[in-house]
């Protein structure tokens, strides 16, 4: 082969290393730009997925129905309802403004009752105003104070009687006395009748309401509590 043939030969060599060079130069750009391309699709799919995928709750945190319970709420039983207050007797208030104003003819509880003036009613009018009290409401006082066994008992022969003051104003009288025992013997005797009648009721229905025991009770037992007639032959 002649210097002039390997001349060529060389050029041709060197021809066909530059094509390829220039060919694998070219293909380079080409699989980086679709490996851009793929990544970038497969960046946003995930992106997409996790915006749909439900969030996971941290630790601590609740969800669901029970996110709103307050802490060591759960399992806790619901508190009961309060029970309606209980409606007290107007007389009783009238009766408190009595005791406040005039504590030695009207003592509180547990001290004993002390038999009172005769004509107290028409004194207690003139302090209406102070009182707060209308002559109907001091009337259903006075009635009430001297309507029981706890006044009953202070009715003894012979007793002093006190004013609004806790001044000594009369005494009471044996006729006085013997009305106030005669009040207390049936006051009691009526608690007998009453609690005797019920009692086969309660043996034979304990369940039964207590009105159907009332049903059962003799008239005498039914009578009020208070009775109509005051405590004396005049009431105080």
């Amino acid at each position: 082969m002649g210097f002039e043939q390997l001349a060529a030969l060389r050029d041709q060599l060197a021809k066909k290393a530059a094509a390829e060079s220039r060919k694998g130069e070219r293909k380079g750009p080409r699989k980086g730009a679709t490996s851009g391309t793929t990544s970038g699709t497969t960046g946003d799919a995930s992106k997409g997925a996790s915006k749909g995928a439900p969030k996971r709750p941290r630790d601590g945190e609740r969800t669901g129905a029970g996110a709103d319970t307050p802490a060591g709420a759960k399992g806790r039983r619901a508190a009961p309802a309060a029970a309606p207050a209980k409606q007290v007797d107007p007389v009783v208030h009238s009766i408190a403004r009595l005791q406040k104003h005039f504590p030695k003819a009207f003592p509180k509880n547990p001290a004993p009752k002390v038999p009172l003036k005769i004509g107290t009613f028409e004194d207690l009018t003139q302090h209406a105003t102070k009182l707060g009290l209308d002559e109907a409401e001091l009337r259903e006082a006075i009635r009430t104070w001297c309507s029981g066994a706890r006044y009953w008992s202070c009715m003894v022969e012979g007793a002093k009687r006190l004013d609004l003051d806790g001044n000594e104003a009369g005494v009471v009288t044996l006729a006085d006395a013997k009305r106030a025992q005669q009040l207390k013997a049936r006051r009691a005797g009526a608690a007998r009748q009453k609690a005797k009648a019920a009692a086969p009721a309660v043996a034979a229905a304990p369940a039964a309401p207590a009105a159907a025991e009332s049903a059962e009770a003799p008239a005498e037992a039914q009578e009020p509590a208070t009775p109509a007639t005051p405590d004396t032959p005049e009431t105080p």
